[in-house]
């Protein structure tokens, strides 16, 4: 690193991505500065509030306690460090078209303040070629020339919010440069903090390395659900199958259905890639149909709870029906995207008088309604409980004393009263 710099890092966005990232780069001995547009954010993290697995909390309070870490709000202060990582959400919109008012932003700014001699590493999913058109080119504008005065290249995030098998150090790092020499210097930086760098030639390879991560797991999900499904048709304990499948130790890697899909990754990222090729004329019908399945999923669980009901002669109107967890997946503080949401949207319009229980969610919103969690769930007086959410922390005792539970986790114990999606 050039001496001339007041840090060796800094970080572009203080998320889900970028917290854990700027805390094991400080780890490995970086000089770190973490920037984010929000104050609201920021206090957050110095108050140790933020959502962090209980390593990363650990991480949090000795980085906050170090001179050589900081956090501020103010971009210009980009300048002043040798390396920078943008990390920032890049969703979708109601249509499914990719939302790159962030990304882009925060390129514009990272650009602005960027200094010869730097090296600026996109980490933020996105389309192919995003690097080039969003940082590259608006560099040469500036005089900046890619791999003589300043390093471009992009390296994926690989983060799995709320779980903690795998430290950012375990897992290896994919980077592409936008010259040999970027990808060398991407490379270099990396490689201090994780076990192994894999460097693919151009930053495209890399761009669309992410994307195919995660439509992997978007199809094989959409099969596992297809699946279930199909067994429920047939009268087969879908996990059976799953598990009796999952004894190959070849050619065969575990998927289990759910009740949709959640966060910003599986729901949003192959939309950037479907985007794209629309505009190039090109169809991916796999992952098109794919996306299509995950998106019906919701739906599907309110079809079967008022197919459960209707059996005991009710249907959905009048019926209470709770949610167990609307967290988008288990043990984190996160709803984005999350299917319960859609779900609890059309019990409600069913007619249904919807609640639910998450130790991690106080309030949501419902049908544009302030909705928040019940305290003690065996008040609500539920007809059905839909398991949506299991939480390692979540006790369910109190399922044994319902009338009727929809497992759409499949995680749930065999029991007279419980049925599985």
């Amino acid at each position: 690193m050039q001496s001339t710099f007041q840090f060796d890092v800094a970080v572009v966005g203080m998320g889900y991505v970028g917290l854990p990232t700027s805390l094991a780069l400080r780890e490995a001995g970086y000089r770190v500065l973490g920037v984010d547009a929000s104050e609201q954010r920021l206090q957050t993290i110095r108050e140790l509030r933020a959502d962090l697995l209980a390593g990363d909390r650990g991480r949090l309070s000795r980085a906050l306690a170090d001179p050589d870490f900081a956090l501020t709000s103010d971009s210009t202060l980009l300048a002043q460090a040798s390396a920078v990582i943008i990390a920032v959400p890049t969703p979708v919109d109601e249509h499914l078209v990719p939302e790159l008012n962030i990304l882009r932003g925060a390129c514009r700014t990272v650009v602005e303040h960027a200094v010869a001699g730097q090296l600026l590493i996109l980490t933020s999913t996105t389309y192919v070629g995003s690097t080039r058109d969003m940082l590259a080119g608006p560099l040469r504008a500036r005089g900046l020339e890619p791999g003589t005065d300043v390093y471009v290249a992009f390296s994926p995030e690989r983060i799995n919010p709320g779980v903690d098998d795998f430290s950012q150090e375990e897992v290896p790092r994919v980077v592409g440069g936008v010259t040999e020499a970027c990808g060398h210097r991407a490379e270099a930086l990396l490689g201090k903090y994780v076990p192994k760098v894999h460097a693919v030639p151009t930053a495209e390879a890399a761009e669309m390395t992410k994307l195919l991560e995660n439509t992997f797991r978007a199809v094989n999900i959409a099969l596992a659900n297809e699946f279930s499904t199909i067994c429920t048709t047939l009268g087969i304990p879908v996990m059976d199958v799953i598990d009796a499948a999952a004894t190959k130790p070849f050619g065969f890697m575990r998927f289990v259905p759910g009740p949709g899909v959640g966060g910003h990754c599986i729901p949003c990222d192959p939309h950037y890639l479907l985007w794209q090729l629309r505009g190039n004329r090109v169809t991916a019908p796999v992952i098109e149909q794919a996306m299509q399945n995950i998106a019906a999923r919701p739906r599907q669980v309110v079809d079967r709870a008022r197919k459960i009901l209707s059996d005991k002669f009710r249907g959905l109107a009048g019926t209470r029906v709770l949610l167990a967890g609307v967290a988008y997946k288990p043990d984190v503080e996160d709803v984005r995207e999350s299917p319960a949401l859609e779900i609890l949207a059309g019990l409600e319009a069913e007619g249904a008088t919807v609640g639910y229980v998450d130790p991690l969610i106080g309030g949501i919103r419902v049908n544009g309604a302030s909705l928040e969690a019940i305290s003690d769930p065996e008040t609500f007086g539920a007809d059905l409980v839909i398991m949506h959410t299991a939480h390692t922390e979540f006790n369910l005792d109190w399922l044994s004393t319902v009338p009727v539970v929809l497992d759409t986790t499949y995680r749930l114990p065999a029991a007279a009263n419980t049925i599985q999606l």
